[in-house]
C-alpha cells in the first residue's frame, strides 16, 4: 500500500465519523424540544412573573414620587410621577392581562390626576380618554362615592360645568360641585 492510499483512507474515515456525529447531534437537538415541552412554558412563566414584578416595582417608584410631591407641594414631582406611571403601563405591553384590572385602573387614574395636579391639562385629558378606552364601561369611586371619570371630566373641562343640571347628573364630590357653582356664580355676577 502506498502512502497516498493510506492517507486517503484515513481522511475518508475521519469525514465519515464527522458526518455521522453531526447527523447524530442534529437529531438530538431536534428531539430536545419535543421531549421537554414544559421547559418552554416554565421560561414563559418566569418571564411573566418578572414582567409583573417590574411593573409593581415601577409603580412603587411612582408612588414614592407621588408622596414626595404631596409633602413638598411640588407640581413637577406630580408630573414626574404621572410620567413614571405611564411608563410602567407601557412596559407591560402584551402582558397587561397578567396584572389585575383594578390595580391597573388605580395606577392609570393616579397618573391622570397627577398630570392634572402637575398642570399638564392636555396630557391629563389625553390619558383620561385612554383610560376610558382601555377600561370601557368601568369606573373607580372615591371614598365618598363620587366617580373618578365624572370628576375628572368636569375638572378637565370635558363637560360643560356651566349647564344648570350638569352637577345634578354628575357623580362628583360635593366640594367640587360647590366650588364649580361658586366659579359659575362669580363669572355671571
Amino acid at each position: 500500500m502506498t502512502k497516498v492510499s493510506k492517507s486517503l483512507k484515513s481522511r475518508t474515515r475521519r469525514t465519515a465519523i464527522i458526518a455521522v456525529a453531526a447527523v447524530g447531534l442534529g437529531a438530538c437537538n431536534m428531539a430536545t424540544g419535543d421531549l421537554y415541552p414544559a421547559i418552554g412554558s416554565r421560561v414563559q412563566n418566569f418571564e411573566n412573573i418578572g414582567a409583573v414584578r417590574e411593573y409593581r416595582q415601577c409603580n412603587n417608584d411612582a408612588m414614592v414620587a407621588d408622596q414626595s410631591a404631596r409633602t413638598e407641594s411640588a407640581p413637577a414631582r406630580y408630573t414626574q410621577s404621572a410620567q413614571l406611571l405611564a411608563k410602567c403601563e407601557a412596559g407591560l405591553g402584551e402582558r397587561a392581562s397578567l396584572v389585575p384590572v383594578e390595580e391597573r385602573m388605580r395606577n392609570y387614574a393616579l397618573g391622570v390626576q397627577n398630570h392634572f395636579k402637575g398642570g399638564d391639562v392636555v396630557q391629563a385629558r389625553a390619558n383620561l380618554e385612554k383610560f376610558k378606552a382601555t377600561f370601557a364601561d368601568k369606573d373607580l369611586y372615591y371614598a365618598d362615592g363620587s366617580s373618578f371619570v365624572d370628576t375628572m371630566e368636569i375638572l378637565l373641562g370635558l363637560r360643560d360645568y356651566t349647564a344648570l343640571g350638569e352637577f345634578s347628573v354628575a357623580n362628583v364630590n360635593s366640594t367640587v360641585k360647590s366650588e364649580l357653582r361658586r366659579v359659575r356664580y362669580w363669572k355671571t355676577n
